[in-house]
């Protein structure tokens, strides 16, 4: 057959390998593929309307195709064992065919044809699910590039640049690096900040949340400005002390996205001095508030307060708790992590803050369930009944909970032995030696997963959905300790 031309064929894969800054061995590679598909189809379609498609799935995997980048054109080539009867041309040749050629061809050689269907033969359909394939085997390789180049980067914020808006997302442009090409990136609805002006070509700080892995529409990079990690990492580069080590985050608790709107955004951040002589909070504050105003301004006014963290608990607590003062703490349930706190009359509304965003970060933050107390007010002898009935539902909870954890294991183990005896006795044919049914079990799976694609992409797809509806948001309080 005669080589199928395709004028311009060196340009155009130099022009899509720019375009999509991909390697122009990739851009080759995809477009041989695409290819091979088309030539499929084209078969495939010579049966439409005649007869049942005679093609089983696998039935083309011995076809490939040549690009000749110098005539500008491709040839589709199949491999072909030498047999002595033929009882498939599309896979086999017979013996006496290929001698005519080469004397001293054997029986089982493999020998590669060209077998290139005419231009004008090559239809439509063809054509259409050639581009098709293209385009997606092109996507599936920018994914898998991005992947590669962004899941293992040690700096996870990055500087992007919005370009467009889609629905409530803003797809962004960043880089892993200088001189590397933009890829886009996208800040979901529920990762942005109330106080940001997303306007066109604007940059801003964004947290690398997610490399996706999963093939879907549109960028596979998540970014967010609303993750924890972000402050981390603002942090970290405004105070020379955390670079050194001198002074460490040991907690974050951030609610970037409040509930009401009449609550603005608000963090707190715990630091520790591994230094005596060093004051964590001075130094992440600076002189005047330097340090930390570079932060506020990043993150566009969002209130920040920086706490000292303590190895006691009570203290830990009641610094949590600024700006507010504290005059007591009260650990109710030290195993529970349940403390009461007591406060002035004149503190009782700042320590709970507005709708109560500032003792729910504080709980976030310590991992203690904190009930405010008026101080003036507090009975200590009904608190003390009303937390030990609390403890005592909670141990008989956690007895309960015990006691069948140890059944199921019982259970486990009893039917592992029954199963271990039944074994001995009524052994399986797997059981025996040389055993080789493997290969027809996954055959015949092969054969079931061949006759319902469609439905069990259905169910994949429903499972995807259906996990992803199932996982929680990003947790406020980053553990750093």
């Amino acid at each position: 057959m005669a080589l199928v031309l395709l004028p311009g064929l060196q340009n155009l894969i130099e022009d899509i390998s720019e375009e999509k800054k991909l390697p122009t061995q990739v851009v080759e590679a995809a477009l041989r593929e695409a290819l091979l598909k088309g030539y499929e189809r084209y078969r495939r379609t010579l049966y439409l309307g005649i007869s049942e498609d005679p093609f089983e799935e696998d039935y083309f995997s011995n076809f490939d195709v040549a690009l000749d980048l110098d005539e500008e054109g491709y040839r589709v080539l199949a491999s072909k064992i030498i047999v002595e009867e033929v009882e498939s041309e599309d896979h086999q040749i017979a013996l006496a065919e290929v001698q005519q050629v080469a004397e001293d061809a054997q029986i089982g050689d493999t020998v590669v044809l060209d077998v290139t269907p005419e231009k004008d033969d090559f239809g439509r359909m063809a054509a259409s699910t050639t581009k098709q394939v293209l385009a997606q085997k092109l996507r599936d390789q920018q994914r898998r590039m991005i992947q590669e180049e962004f899941a293992d980067l040690e700096d996870p914020v990055l500087t992007a640049r919005v370009i467009r808006f889609e629905r409530q997302s803003v797809i962004m442009g960043v880089s892993s690096g200088l001189g590397r090409p933009e890829v886009e990136a996208e800040l979901p609805r529920r990762d942005q900040l109330p106080n940001d002006n997303y306007r066109a070509n604007a940059t801003f700080k964004v947290f690398l949340k997610e490399v996706s892995e999963v093939a879907r529409r549109g960028p596979q990079l998540f970014v967010s400005r609303a993750n924890a990690g972000l402050v981390v990492y603002l942090f970290e580069n405004e105070v020379p002390e955390i670079q050194e080590g001198s002074v460490r985050i040991v907690a974050v608790a951030r609610e970037a996205n409040p509930p009401s709107r009449a609550v603005g955004p608000r963090t707190k951040v715990a630091v520790d001095s591994v230094e005596r002589e060093v004051d964590p909070v001075g130094a992440c504050i600076g002189a005047r508030g330097s340090r930390i105003q570079q932060v506020v301004n990043e993150l566009r006014g969002e209130k920040i307060d920086v706490i000292r963290w303590s190895p006691d608990p009570g203290q830990y607590l009641a610094n949590s708790l600024s700006p507010a003062r504290v005059e007591m703490v009260r650990l109710v349930d030290p195993v529970g992590q349940h403390a009461h706190v007591l406060v002035p009359p004149d503190q009782l509304s700042l320590a709970i803050g507005r709708e109560g965003q500032n003792v729910r970060l504080a709980a976030r933050l310590t991992g203690w369930k904190i009930d405010i107390k008026n101080a003036a007010d507090y009975d200590q002898a009904s608190e003390d009944a009303r937390a030990a009935e609390l403890i005592a539902l909670r141990e008989e909870d956690e007895r309960q909970q015990a006691e069948a954890e140890a059944r199921l294991a019982v259970e486990q183990a009893a039917r592992a032995e029954e199963d271990a005896r039944l074994r001995e006795l009524y052994p399986l044919p797997e059981d025996e030696e040389g055993y080789e049914g493997d290969a027809e079990v996954e055959e015949a799976e092969s054969d079931y997963e061949s006759e319902e694609p469609a439905a069990q992409s259905e169910a994949l797809t429903a499972d995807t959905t259906d996990s992803a509806a199932a996982e929680p948001d990003d947790e406020a309080a980053v553990e750093l300790r």
